[in-house]
């Protein structure tokens, strides 16, 4: 809601601006516009400056615009990240500029205006800043802006709040030609501080960055001081019609709802899930006006680009929990979206435009339980959601003290279908091999769990680190976290002998990512006595370990694989004691034996569904293995007739190629077997023991 703890409060340091170059205050301002979300969203607005250089060739004095650069974001850029480009060759593009029916064509001369031979890309937004007359210009989407920008009396309000120190412009498509009607209206409006663009955001400019961006502060704060005065006094959107379910029914139901939706859209590539149930969600998904809201679509282009032209509500009912019904049908839902979806493509569809992309979904409204959002990966899924956050509290702004108005269908399509936007997808790297695949590694905070997460994580796979290991779950999620990001990495405390634990684990993943692709298998003990001294405590202990956990973790994932009916792997981490016996290791060596055969019978029942199961076989794997930490080393030494020290030496000159294996060498077989690499291999096992006569498989 907009209340004065929304207020936007200036973080500007004087102190730290003090010595800082107009550049490097460009950055700073941008950064510190783009650490709150109520001022802009991820990669969403830009910033600039005009600042006087010496040309790199002649040492003459010019003048040069620094802006952030295509597909940036102003909340993480660093100077890497702005375009630097020439004035008087933006300016003298205007003798080049033809039509509004030549916009595109514009953005190829934006290479010839480069300074200092600058290769971070320009982006379509340029122009916009270029001609504004004034040193530091802020372009901004708050939610309280597009509120006003997006409603039916945006010309009249924008007026009312602002009076003269803010202007208004009829939505216009970002380009060109936007740029020459913002020099327009500057030169009309010398006194102007900013500009209103309908269904689109806020433009702010001046020629101090401090004074810009605490004017854009300010605006801001404006826009939100109006909404709380004037908004009608009745409930938000009609009122609420259903109750939200508690917390912990909605995570249950985004667990059964999540996988079934993520194998109904994964059919051109795999998808990741991002779930919330914000108050600010719930209040939207079980509202009297959410549907409709729903059906107008969003209005800035940030949002639509990020979340399509519309989410799909889903026909849950809370008060009667339908979830069986609801699963029945999901099927038929989505081919009714996606049907919907390719008409709108094929209204709007011009000559030139690029061929219909994913027509399904990208946001999914649950009333009573919140909203899923599915995109390639992670990050951008929680992303969407975000932006979609933002377009409910514009809806909601827009409807208490006007009526909303989405974008045009027409204007959206040109937007989502912009050849400009097609050719920023098509200079997108290749996706990683992994990319959009969940794996769940047991034993994940051990040296073999922790080096194949890494190995999944460079592939770009999202992992959910199992273990019983509190305290090392929490020290390997940092580490990885800090490499790799945190939208792609989750733990959760679990012991694989408990079966409710299990499936708990297996719900909190599906929550988290949408599903599981991939289970690596890898809990484990060691332990070592002569067979008059295995207690059955001990040996039930490894069988329970090491083949009754590694029975329930692979149930579930079968359970959940087939469900999303997209396949997956199975990946058992078993041991070369598993095929070859070793003295003094009875209960060790059959449960190993016992994971083995479990593996081969699941491959044999997972093969209709395209589920793979192989086994990885290492042996003497010391180097950051938790089994080796404990009692097992002292006694596998004692049992050898060495110490410590030698243990290692005595594995690797024992080997047939006298060489240590290490856990990367694991996760790099356990790589082989979870990706596409290994497509047509399943009941396998492969040894990783630097070479065994004893435990060749034939």
């Amino acid at each position: 809601m907009l209340t004065e703890a929304n207020r936007l409060v200036s973080l500007w340091d004087e102190a730290k601006a003090a010595g800082m170059s107009e550049p490097e205050k460009l950055l700073y301002r941008s950064n510190l516009l783009g650490s709150d979300k109520r001022v802009t969203n991820y990669g969403g607005g830009n910033t600039s400056a005009k600042v006087r250089q010496a040309d790199p060739l002649t040492g003459t004095d010019v003048e040069v615009l620094w802006v952030k650069g295509s597909g940036g974001d102003v909340g993480s850029i660093k100077m890497d990240g702005f375009s630097t480009l020439y004035m008087d060759k933006l300016r003298a593009l205007k003798t080049k500029y033809r039509s509004v029916g030549f916009e595109d064509e514009m953005v190829g001369y934006l290479p010839h205006c480069t300074f200092n031979l600058n290769p971070r890309a320009a982006s379509i937004d340029t122009p916009l800043h270029a001609y504004v007359p004034k040193v530091h210009v802020d372009h901004m989407h708050p939610d309280a802006i597009i509120a006003i920008a997006a409603s039916k009396d945006s010309k009249a309000m924008t007026k009312e709040i602002f009076g003269g120190d803010i202007g208004w412009l009829p939505w216009k498509k970002p380009g060109y030609e936007l740029g020459l009607w913002l020099e327009e209206f500057c030169i009309a409006n010398p006194n102007a501080k900013g500009v209103v663009l309908e269904s689109h955001g806020l433009f702010t400019w001046h020629d101090d960055a401090q004074a810009c961006y605490e004017l854009t502060l300010e605006i801001i704060n404006k826009a939100i001081s109006y909404f709380e005065k004037n908004s009608v006094d009745l409930p938000a959107f009609g009122g609420q019609i259903h109750e939200s379910l508690s917390a912990v029914t909605r995570r249950n139901i985004a667990a059964k709802l999540m996988p079934a939706i993520r194998g109904f859209v994964s059919g051109q590539q795999h998808m990741v899930g991002n779930f919330v149930d914000s108050d600010t969600v719930l209040e939207f998904v079980n509202s009297r006006e959410m549907r409709p809201l729903a059906a107008l679509g969003t209005s800035c282009p940030d949002h639509f680009l990020r979340t399509k032209i519309c989410p799909l509500v889903i026909d849950f009912d809370p008060s009667k929990n339908n979830l069986d019904e609801v699963l029945s049908g999901l099927e038929a839902q989505i081919a009714t979206y996606r049907d919907g979806y390719a008409a709108y493509y094929d209204r709007c569809k011009h000559d030139d435009s690029p061929a219909l992309r994913d027509p399904n979904a990208v946001v999914y409204l649950v009333p009573g339980v919140g909203m899923i959002t599915f995109a390639g990966d992670r990050a951008t899924a929680r992303i969407s959601g975000e932006f979609y956050t933002n377009a409910i509290n514009v809806m909601r702004g827009s409807s208490a003290v006007s009526e909303y108005c989405g974008l045009p269908e027409q204007e959206a399509f040109d937007i989502e279908y912009w050849l400009l936007e097609e050719a920023k997808l098509q200079r997108m790297p290749k996706p990683k091999s992994l990319a959009g695949h969940v794996a769940l590694v047991t034993g994940g905070a051990g040296g073999i769990g922790a080096a194949t997460a890494e190995r999944y994580l460079a592939e770009g796979a999202c992992v959910m680190l199992a273990d019983i290991n509190a305290e090392g779950l929490v020290a390997t999620h940092n580490d990885l976290a800090d490499r790799y990001g945190v939208d792609a990495v989750r733990t959760v405390l679990m012991n694989v002998t408990d079966e409710a634990a299990v499936a708990a684990a297996y719900a909190h993943t599906a929550v988290e990512f949408g599903g599981v692709d991939i289970l690596v298998s890898n809990a484990g003990i060691a332990t070592s006595a002569p067979i008059e001294d295995t207690s059955l405590d001990l040996w039930n202990q490894n069988m329970d370990i090491l083949s009754t956990g590694y029975f329930l973790v692979s149930r579930e994932a079968f359970k959940l694989m087939r469900i999303q009916k997209m396949g997956g792997s199975v990946v058992f981490v078993a041991s070369k004691n598993g095929l070859a016996a070793s003295p003094n290791a009875a209960a060790y060596c059959t449960a190993k034996a016992s994971e083995i055969h479990l593996a081969r019978c699941l491959a044999l029942e997972g093969a209709e569904a395209g589920i793979r199961v192989n086994v990885v076989n290492p042996d003497a794997v010391l180097r950051g293995s938790k089994i080796w930490e404990g009692d097992w080393l002292d006694q596998r030494a004692d049992t050898y007739g060495t110490n410590k020290e030698g243990l290692e030496e005595m594995y690797r000159n024992r080997s047939m190629l006298k060489r240590s294996v290490f856990p990367e060498d694991i996760a790099e077989a356990a790589y082989f077997f979870a990706s596409d690499k290994s497509a047509k291999s399943t009941g396998n096992i492969l040894n990783v023991d630097a070479g065994n006569v004893q435990a060749f498989t034939r």
